[in-house]
């Protein structure tokens, strides 16, 4: 089958991304054969290319994808060949960067049926994150009425977590954005308000006079996290996604704070007994952008999926300034 990796760590002008053959990959009892027809760009892609030096062959970035099941494994009981599937993978097996894909059933979901194979891609690791960050990171419950702080509320976790927040739980939505077109986008989104995070987000707090219990440190937390200890009311909670250095917790203690890491693959990396959690998230979240509750946060697809189309997703994403997602086309 075809794939698309990169051949040395570091920059993106230095990556040598190819296209290349390999093996179909080897079915396990719980997995299912995707023929991947949709990807999309994230972070990780990024932060991996930087990090990880391939072995031998090239190495298959991919953390999303969307396709049609070609082949089940033994124990699977979810899906049926031919199903319309969509989902956000295991960072310990190969990408979907490639022509077909091997995945457990147990982090799969039926793929909404009002959206294209590319669009769907662009959902699933951000909606899962957002999910586990509200309901497991931060413990909040459909019935709490408090306030939310989503810092970098206008990147491809911010956008869906904001929508769900409003959705499913009573939260006052507090989302930061720094540029016009970005403002308009998490009001679009759902925000209830919106702060500059160009400016010290305490004061920008204090002026719309709301003191949130609960922040989502989705980027730039160790240039926030003093001015989050400020704003946060006690006994609040802060959870993180992004991979700040370090960080003084200790200065929470006075507010008797909660911190928490979200990581979306934590589940399937240690195949957890609760991985078919991030199933049922996604066909509840399939279910929500089908019926009109949700409304997809991607706003740009690049193209197929080509070394050329890949290099130019990396760059937008680094560039810090992609509103949404970014999707690209299968190599079918």
């Amino acid at each position: 089958m075809k794939a698309i990796g990169y051949q040395k760590m570091g920059p993106i002008e230095t990556a040598g991304f190819t296209e290349f053959s390999t093996d179909i990959p080897d079915v396990g009892a719980h997995d299912l054969l995707v023929e991947v027809h949709g990807v999309s760009l994230n972070p990780v892609d990024t932060k991996v290319r930087k990090r990880a030096e391939p072995e031998g062959a090239p190495k298959v970035l991919g953390y999303d994808a969307a396709g049609i099941v070609k082949q089940i494994g033994s124990a699977v009981s979810k899906f049926s060949v031919g199903d319309e599937v969509f989902y956000a993978g295991d960072i310990t097996r190969p990408g979907t960067n490639s022509e077909l894909h091997v995945v457990d059933e147990r982090i799969v979901g039926k793929k909404p049926s009002s959206l294209g194979m590319a669009e769907a891609a662009g959902i699933p690791l951000t909606s899962i994150t957002a999910w586990e960050l509200l309901f497991d990171s931060l413990g909040i419950t459909e019935s709490d009425n408090e306030a939310i702080l989503v810092i970098g509320g206008a990147g491809g976790v911010g956008s869906i977590l904001i929508q769900l927040a409003k959705k499913l739980t009573k939260l006052t939505v507090i989302a930061t954005a720094s540029r016009q077109d970005t403002i308009d986008w998490v009001k679009k989104m759902g925000a209830d308000h919106v702060i500059d995070h160009s400016k010290p987000i305490d004061t920008e707090i204090e002026a719309l006079g709301i003191q949130p219990k609960y922040v989502a440190a989705l980027t730039g937390t160790e240039g926030h996290f003093d001015a989050i200890i400020n704003l946060i009311k006690p006994r609040g909670a802060v959870a993180f996604i992004d991979d700040p250095e370090v960080l003084n917790i200790k200065s929470g203690k006075q507010k008797a704070l909660r911190f928490a890491w979200e990581l979306m693959f934590t589940r399937p990396m240690f195949n957890t007994p609760d991985m078919d959690e991030q199933h049922k998230i996604l066909n509840r979240v399939s279910k929500m952008l089908d019926d009109g509750t949700l409304i997809s946060t991607v706003t740009n697809n690049l193209g197929k999926l080509s070394p050329k189309t890949i290099v130019e997703a990396h760059k937008q994403q680094e560039s810090g300034r992609v509103i949404g997602k970014n999707v690209l086309e299968g190599l079918h």
